[in-house]
């Protein structure tokens, strides 16, 4: 697992200097504390941050093929990379290191961009083919791992794990994206290839980009979730599966722990884990305060059942408010929730208690069909038959609404059963989005999606942006690949996932994104999903053996964090007041200063309580903070690298190699 960065121009006589490659890996050293890699030659340079988890002592990049052969730089892991090579070495290949970036690189150089169908891994990365310039630019299925990249001037190309890296590089300025902004206020986070920044992309998941001699020549999927092709073969094989993909997310050369919320994924990842890793598992939870949002009890009730060694870290309102920038530095998009801000301070423990690797139970809902979205899914279809029995078991959603003083009615249940008609294709997500854009009322006049008409230009753009068959999937099933577009990848593997615990060095596995598991779950008959009311009945039938019963049944709790005491009252932190002072606010031109001191004076008074009033406090506190740690900076922000790196190849160029 590494951070990767580097930049390639279009002629090898325009040098790329070893300063810049210096500061790109210093920007993103926190994802590689142990060390970090150059590769310097004619008009290209690739820097790459370590951290060890296989073949510690060898297992360093950039890593060349041979000398003045291919370049990789990698960021990820190969599960299955020991099958893999033990099939290259009964074709005679010779290995160097134990690691899984060699395995990669052979592979690449064997099978060309077809050997990504082998791959069952989370990675994003970089490689560069010397003879003809080419660099190919590769993201993993899901979009675990981040890969964000910018054209500059000349033509070529600049990348980087973390939008940090590019402005580190001194080739790319921080501005706002305001679409991608908008995007965010509306769906939580921005699509692929947007992002909060004018000019700089993202590699969307399961996608692929080739740059040759100052040109892309190829950007495409290599893989997209298909909800029409499945094997039923593949659905009898789930639990068999399951288990083979938390087996092989255990493997490493460092001890790998588990996070474990009290909920039926993470609880059964852990059993799985346990049963699998013959040694003690250490576990790690967070507590809160409030017990509207505490599951310490459920934690522990698992944690004892499987003799874990168990962890918890608590997180108060102050301990939110005070993490709460540099959450947002590492995010580096503004946020709708502080919900990131646990899971940062959870990071830090693990690191702390010398595990640098931890399975989790992320995907699960998505694929598996558990959040309360599909049972408004399924309960909007039952409307239309029995409008009363549906009216009463929307009741039974959201039961923290009735515990955190939330309104339920006749406005509230026509809300969420008329949302949308039958024939826009976003019926299922338009209760959220519109929910979440309740932050745009803070515009001020002629902010980008402040009318009227712009606030819906992020849904405009999903919807023209939906791919070919989605109007042949069940309702369900669009629900499904919305959430995988617009909240797993965006938001919950992205600010919420990959960045909080990379912030410490800490890598996440996610057993449920195995792909073979996503094609079990996509061959599933939809009762084996969802039955009535009843969500993952599938894996509850499999937590039911290895959990205690009163976990494998237990209705799902979403995860959630306060959202306004960690700013306002006796621990409240004292740059709230700055950053939201009216002339901060006049500053960034953003938000209408009169507007939010209305929702300050509420939240001041404890008045404000309710759901979108949280988003829109947390959209706009996370803006103003993501607005002073990116905009009007250089790359003198980011110091140099001093230290020696661990791995230096300095070479020339293939032409040039001729003429020496």
């Amino acid at each position: 697992m590494c951070g990767v960065a580097g930049i390639v121009r279009p002629s090898p006589e325009s040098p790329v200097s070893e300063e810049q490659l210096r500061r790109m890996a210093r920007a993103i050293r926190h994802r590689g504390p142990d060390g970090f890699g150059l590769a310097i030659e004619p008009g290209a340079g690739f820097a790459s941050a370590r951290l060890a988890i296989f073949d510690i002592p060898g297992g360093w990049q950039p890593l060349e093929s041979a000398p003045g052969g291919d370049l990789l730089v990698y960021n990820g892991e190969i599960f299955n990379h020991p099958e893999l090579r033990r099939e290259l070495e009964a074709e005679g290949e010779a290995f160097r290191t134990t690691c899984d970036t060699e395995v990669l690189l052979r592979l690449l150089e064997r099978d060309g961009l077809a050997a990504l169908e082998r791959l069952n891994g989370q990675f994003a990365f970089a490689w560069w083919q010397p003879g003809p310039r080419r660099l190919t630019l590769v993201r993993d299925r899901f979009g675990v791992r981040p890969l964000h990249f910018a054209h500059t001037p000349d033509g070529g190309l600049v990348f980087g794990s973390e939008a940090k890296a590019l402005f580190a590089s001194g080739e790319v300025r921080a501005a706002p994206d305001p679409a991608g902004i908008d995007e965010v206020f509306t769906l939580w986070g921005a699509r692929a290839p947007r992002t909060t920044f004018e000019g700089v992309s993202q590699l969307p998941a399961g996608s692929l980009l080739v740059w040759e001699r100052g040109a892309v020549t190829s950007q495409r999927r290599w893989w997209a979730p298909d909800y029409e092709g499945a094997d039923p073969r593949r659905a009898e094989q789930l639990d068999e599966l399951l288990r083979d993909s938390v087996r092989l997310r255990l493997r490493a050369d460092v001890p790998v722990g588990t996070y474990l919320s009290g909920g039926l994924d993470s609880s059964l990842v852990t059993a799985l884990a346990q049963q699998t890793a013959g040694r003690r598992l250490r576990t790690f939870s967070i507590s809160f305060e409030d017990p509207l949002y505490d599951e310490r009890s459920h934690q522990e009730r698992v944690a004892a059942a499987l003799g874990t060694d168990h962890h918890v870290v608590a997180a108060g309102p102050g301990d939110i408010g005070a993490a709460f920038p540099d959450v947002v530095r590492y995010a580096e998009t503004p946020l709708v929730r502080t919900a990131p801000v646990p899971l940062f301070l959870l990071a830090r423990e693990v690191r702390e208690h010398g595990l640098t690797v931890v399975a989790t139970g992320e995907g699960a809902d998505e694929l598996f069909w558990g959040y309360d979205l599909f049972k408004e899914v399924a309960l909007r279809e039952m409307h239309q038959r029995e409008p009363e029995r549906a009216a009463a078991l929307l009741d039974q959603l959201y039961p923290y609404l009735d515990r955190s003083g939330g309104r339920r009615g006749p406005a509230w249940r026509r809300f969420l059963l008329a949302a949308g008609t039958e024939d826009d294709p976003l019926s299922s997500h338009l209760t959220r989005a519109r929910a979440t854009a309740t932050v745009k009322a803070f515009y001020r006049e002629g902010t980008a999606g402040a009318g009227a008409r712009e606030d819906e230009a992020a849904l405009d753009r999903l919807r023209g942006e939906l791919p070919e068959g989605f109007e042949r999937m069940s309702s369900l099933e669009r629900a499904a690949w919305l959430e995988l577009n617009t909240l797993l990848e965006p938001n919950l593997l992205s600010a919420q996932g990959d960045r909080m615990s990379m912030a410490h060095g800490v890598e996440s596995r996610h057993p449920f994104l195995d792909p073979r598991v996503f094609e079990a779950s996509v061959a599933l008959p939809p009762e084996r999903k969802l039955a009535g009311l009843r969500d993952k009945v599938a894996l509850r039938e499999i937590a039911a053996e290895v959990l205690p019963d009163d976990i494998a049944t237990r209705p799902k709790q979403p995860y959630r964090a306060p959202s306004i005491s960690p700013f306002f009252g006796p621990r409240a932190p004292g740059w709230v007041e700055e950053v939201l002072s009216p002339a901060e606010l006049e500053r960034t031109g953003t938000w209408d200063p009169k507007r939010v001191d209305g929702l300050l004076r509420r939240c001041r008074a404890g008045r404000a309580t309710g759901v979108r009033e949280g988003m829109a406090l947390t959209g706009i506190l996370s803006f103003q903070l993501w607005h002073a740690a990116f905009m009007d900076a250089g790359a003198d922000r980011y110091p140099p690298e001093r230290s020696e790196p661990s791995v230096r190849i300095e070479r020339l160029s293939p032409e040039l190699q001729e003429v020496a």
